[in-house]
């Protein structure tokens, strides 16, 4: 049976999770606008920076809980990795749909919204409020896990 959108894109959100290199939790974010895949990201170090997986994780070493001091990480967020990566390559995500395996955090709630993403459907909830409060005016779905 051929998927509905929203399944066929959270499918493959869960695939780009897989690319992580964050030793704590693998999650992935996904950019759609007119039924097209524009951006895809996965949370990890930036580019030519040596991976948590190699060199052990800050935020282990440190004990820092989850969902606290988001700067003290080597890795980018996913949600933040997806829109930066169509940025670099001058792609627009106005309007767009933003599939990601967790509820984006606080700070990349406000950059999906500065840069006019209009819908996230995620899988797994993240206790961040402010963040629920930033996406007010986005339409926020828990997608078909």
């Amino acid at each position: 049976m051929r998927p509905l959108p929203d399944e066929y894109f959270i499918s493959i959100v869960k695939e780009v999770a897989k690319r992580s290199t964050c030793l704590r939790s693998q999650d992935g974010a996904l950019i759609v606008r007119g039924m097209q895949i524009v951006s895809t990201g996965y949370n990890g170090a930036p580019s030519k920076i040596t991976h948590c997986s190699e060199v052990g994780c800050i935020r282990e070493q440190n004990q820092i809980p989850s969902g606290e001091r988001h700067e003290l990480c080597r890795g980018a967020h996913a949600e933040a990795n997806a829109i930066v990566y169509a940025a670099r390559y001058g792609i627009s995500v106005e309007g767009a749909t933003m599939y990601c395996t967790r509820f984006p955090c606080s700070f990349c709630s406000k950059m999906a919204v500065n840069a006019g993403i209009k819908r996230v459907v995620f899988i797994e909830d993240y206790p961040d409020e402010l963040a629920k409060d930033i996406l007010r005016n986005v339409v926020v779905e828990r997608g078909i896990t």
